[in-house]
C-alpha cells in the first residue's frame, strides 16, 4: 500500500471528491473517508468494505481534486488486498477462467470457431457476399479481440464491426486462443493478471505479425490494456513495428479516406452521445489525451440532426454506473443507483437514441437504466450506428 499511501498523504480533506461521487453515503462511505482510512492506517476497514467494489473508477473524484489524488489507483490497491476467495460475485472466477481457458465463458476453441463461422455465414448471406471470418490470419493490418458476451450470448452484435471491415476492404483477424477482450485483472485489482492479459495480446500480435492492435472496446479493458502496453511492452511493440489504436481511430480513417461511405438520411432523428469514463476523462488524465471530439465527429457523419449534448458532458460527465467491474458484480441495486445521474442526463436531452462506445455502458444503459428510470430511448454502439448508415 506504500504507493497508495503516498497519494493519500496529499489529501487536503476538502471533500471535493466526495461531492462529485455518485456513491457518496452508500454504506456510510465516500472517497474522502477511504483516503482518510489509508492515511490513518485503517486499511482493513477499507478493504473489507463494499465501497471499492461499488466504485466504477470513473475518475470524477480525481478530476476535481486540487491535489490530483489518484483515487481510482487507491481503489485498485484496496481491491488487490481483498483475499481472492472474498472477491464478490463472479469476478475472480472469471479471472481464473481467462487464465486457464483463455476466455471467461470457458468456451473450447471448437465451439468458439463454430459461433464465429455461423455468424459469418449469416452476414455473407445478408449483406456481405463471400464474407468469411478471418481467424489467425497472418500479416494483416488489424487485430480485433472479441467481447465474450458477444460470442457467448449476443452473437449478432459482432456483425456490425465485421460489416464495416468488409466494406472498408482492409485485412484483419481475430485470434483462436486467448481471444477475450475483457481485462478481469483490472476489474479485480490484480495488476499482475492485467499485465499477463496484455502480454498475451502482444504475443498474439507478434506471432501473427499484424500491424495494429485495436484496443478492446470496453472502457476498463482498453484502459487496462493500454496501461500495460505502455508500461511494460512499449519497446517490444515498437521493435516489432506494431501499433495500437482505439476503434475511433479506425472508424475515422475509414470515413475520411473514403474507404466507407455513409448516408445521413438513414438516421433522421436526434441522438446524444455518452462519454465512456475510461475513453474520455481517465484517458485524458492518465495518457494525456481523451477521446471526446473523435466520437462526436463520427456521429455527426452519420446523423442528419446536430448531436444533442448531455449536461454535464465530456470531462464533467457522469459514469453510467457499470465500470470497474460493477456491471459484472452482484450489486445490481447499487449500480442502478449509481447510474441515476446518467439517467437524468440522458432524459433531459430528449434524444431518440444514445450512442455509446463501450459494451458495459451499452448494457447498463440499455439493459438497466432504461427500465429502472423509464427512459424512452434506444441505445446503440457507435460502430452499430456506422454500420447501419453504410451505403
Amino acid at each position: 500500500m506504500k504507493e497508495a499511501l503516498d497519494y493519500s498523504n496529499l489529501c487536503l480533506t476538502c471533500g471535493l471528491c466526495s461531492s462529485r461521487c455518485p456513491m457518496t453515503g452508500v454504506d456510510g462511505f465516500d472517497p474522502r473517508k477511504i483516503i482518510r482510512l489509508c492515511v490513518l492506517g485503517g486499511f482493513e476497514e477499507a478493504v473489507i468494505s463494499r465501497f471499492p467494489w461499488l466504485c466504477t473508477g470513473c475518475g470524477r473524484c480525481t478530476y476535481f481534486c486540487p491535489m490530483g489524488v489518484d483515487v481510482p489507483f487507491i481503489i485498485e490497491e484496496l481491491k488487490g488486498l481483498r483475499p481472492r476467495d472474498q472477491v464478490p460475485g463472479i469476478l475472480h472466477k472469471n479471472v481464473e477462467s481467462v487464465l486457464q481457458k483463455g476466455n471467461s465463458p470457458g468456451l473450447p476453441e471448437g465451439e468458439y470457431r463454430f459461433v464465429l463461422e455461423d455468424v459469418a455465414a449469416e452476414l455473407a448471406q445478408e449483406s456481405c457476399p463471400g464474407f468469411e471470418i478471418p481467424v489467425d490470419k497472418e500479416e494483416v493490418e488489424y487485430l480485433l479481440f472479441p467481447h465474450p458476451k458477444e460470442v457467448a450470448i449476443d452473437a449478432e452484435d459482432m456483425k456490425w464491426m465485421w460489416h464495416i471491415f468488409y466494406k472498408a476492404g482492409v485485412t484483419w483477424t481475430v485470434p483462436s486462443k486467448n481471444w477475450e477482450s475483457i481485462d478481469w485483472g483490472f476489474f479485480t485489482g490484480n495488476m499482475e493478471v492485467s499485465k499477463e492479459l496484455a502480454r498475451r495480446k502482444v504475443e498474439i500480435a507478434k506471432e501473427l505479425r499484424v500491424r495494429t492492435i485495436i484496443l478492446p472496446d470496453c472502457g476498463g479493458s482498453s484502459f487496462g490494456c493500454r496501461y500495460n502496453l505502455e508500461k511494460y511492452f512499449a519497446q517490444e511493440l515498437k521493435g516489432s513495428g506494431i501499433d495500437y489504436v482505439y476503434i475511433y481511430d479506425v472508424l475515422i480513417r475509414f470515413l475520411k479516406d473514403g474507404m466507407i461511405k455513409v448516408d445521413k438520411a438513414k438516421n433522421p432523428e436526434a441522438v446524444t452521445y455518452h462519454d465512456s469514463c475510461k475513453h474520455g476523462r481517465e484517458a485524458l488524465r492518465v495518457f494525456g489525451k481523451g477521446y471526446f471530439d473523435e466520437p462526436r465527429w463520427i456521429v455527426e457523419q452519420c446523423c442528419e440532426q446536430p448531436l444533442i449534448e448531455m449536461y454535464p458532458t465530456r470531462e464533467n460527465s457522469f459514469c453510467c454506473g457499470a465500470g470497474g467491474g460493477l456491471y459484472a458484480g452482484p450489486y445490481d441495486k447499487e449500480r442502478f443507483y449509481h447510474g441515476r445521474k446518467k439517467a437524468e442526463s440522458v432524459k433531459r436531452t430528449g434524444a431518440k437514441a444514445v450512442i455509446v462506445s463501450c459494451s458495459n455502458c451499452r448494457d447498463q444503459i440499455g439493459g438497466g437504466l432504461i427500465k429502472e428510470y423509464n427512459l424512452d430511448i434506444e441505445v446503440k454502439y457507435i460502430w452499430q450506428l456506422v454500420a447501419e448508415s453504410l451505403i
